[in-house]
């Protein structure tokens, strides 16, 4: 590979160091930022292509083979492995050795995986979200998440949601969910939180990936762990419990393309249901003319049924596509998520800001009236 390539590969090992790890996971925030400056390490995503080699790609592959090896020292400063060592001297060269000599695994991964982190947390913050939509159908209503991976979001209506603001506690969902979430919540001045339901109707739930990951087989399910950060059992933990969970209510999970196949996907959702549309961190991973595309196709659903696309997507992705017209916003790094929802009237689209959160959604400020 060239030089130009190595560089734009270690740009993007760089900037995840210090823009999404940074504050969030102290390994991951080492790992990237060290492999950034190592170019046999960074050659390691070329493997990938496009949009796919993101820094995560390489830290999941390294975390699924150290997952196979559990006593191999280095898994002393995996949580998820029951390491309980800290950042030190020895983390780095003991995760180059690592890599570099299982360098063909790591290409096999990076080359045939994707990043599929399903995270369960953001479920709430796109549920308010959905409650929103639901107070205003007042019936059942169809759910379609594109770039579902394992599709443990499409079950976000059986979680049960708990949110701190101030000295006082939002509930929502179920009272007896297997799955429970926590999330701070701050409401700005002159803003309204929706009122959160305990029950959503949800008459149809369909996935759209182009890779779906099946959650029954032990060998997809061990992947989707290795995708969260490994200094973060609690995610894992969460996942598992989601996934066990997804046995009682199974979605529709489709193999396909997020713009070409989104109108065939959509039409499983039986058509007297109004559909809502979803997508959680899927934008990052669609070149910007995809992303233009993906909107026209939306456009065209909502031409033919009530149609709402509720977007949890990171900072940079939004902007132009989710919430047009918002380019001055600023958020600090801490909380790059911004929530939106879309509904079109005669083929215009009417984006409303609703939130930004945390990445991983563990705060969450609400901006909406």
């Amino acid at each position: 590979m060239s030089d130009s390539d190595t560089t734009e590969l270690s740009k993007r090992l760089r900037r995840f160091a210090a823009h999404e790890a940074a504050g969030h996971s102290p390994l991951y925030e080492h790992l990237a930022a060290r492999a950034a400056d190592d170019p046999d390490v960074a050659r390691l995503l070329a493997a990938a292509s496009g949009a796919d080699a993101h820094p995560t790609l390489l830290l999941a592959a390294a975390h699924r083979l150290i997952q196979a090896e559990p006593i191999h020292p280095l898994s002393r400063y995996y949580p998820s492995l029951g390491g309980l060592d800290g950042v030190d001297a020895d983390t780095w060269p003991l995760f180059r050795e690592f890599v570099l000599e299982r360098a063909e695994r790591m290409r096999g991964l990076i080359s045939s995986r994707f990043t599929q982190t399903n995270e369960v947390r953001r479920a709430a913050v796109l549920f308010p979200a959905l409650a929103a939509v639901a107070a205003r159908v007042r019936g059942p209503v169809g759910l379609l998440e594109v770039g579902c991976s394992a599709g443990l979001l499409l079950g976000m209506d059986t979680f049960g949601y708990h949110y701190q603001c101030g000295g006082e506690q939002l509930v929502g969902g179920p009272a007896k969910a297997a799955v429970g979430l926590h999330c701070a919540l701050t409401v700005s001045d002159d803003a309204r939180f929706p009122k959160l339901p305990k029950k959503v109707a949800v008459g149809a739930r369909v996935g759209l990936d182009r890779d779906p990951v099946d959650v029954s087989d032990e060998d997809e399910l061990a992947w989707l762990e290795a995708c969260v950060w490994a200094d973060q059992p609690d995610r894992i933990r969460l996942l598992r419990t989601a996934a066990a969970a997804q046995r009682k209510v199974r979605p529709e999970l489709v193999a396909g393309d997020a713009v070409t196949d989104l109108a065939s996907t959509a039409a499983r959702v039986p058509a007297d249901l109004p559909l809502v549309v979803y997508t959680s961190y899927a934008l990052k991973y669609l070149s910007e003319s995809r992303r233009a595309e993906f909107l026209a196709a939306l456009r065209e659903l909502a031409a033919e049924r009530p149609l709402w696309w509720i977007a949890a997507e990171e900072y940079e992705s939004s902007l132009a596509h989710v919430l047009p017209g918002h380019d001055a916003l600023s958020y600090a790094h801490t909380a790059r998520m911004v929530l939106g929802t879309v509904s079109w009237e005669e083929g215009t689209p009417r984006p409303l800001l609703q939130a930004h959160a945390t990445p991983h959604a563990q705060r969450m400020t609400w901006l909406a009236s």
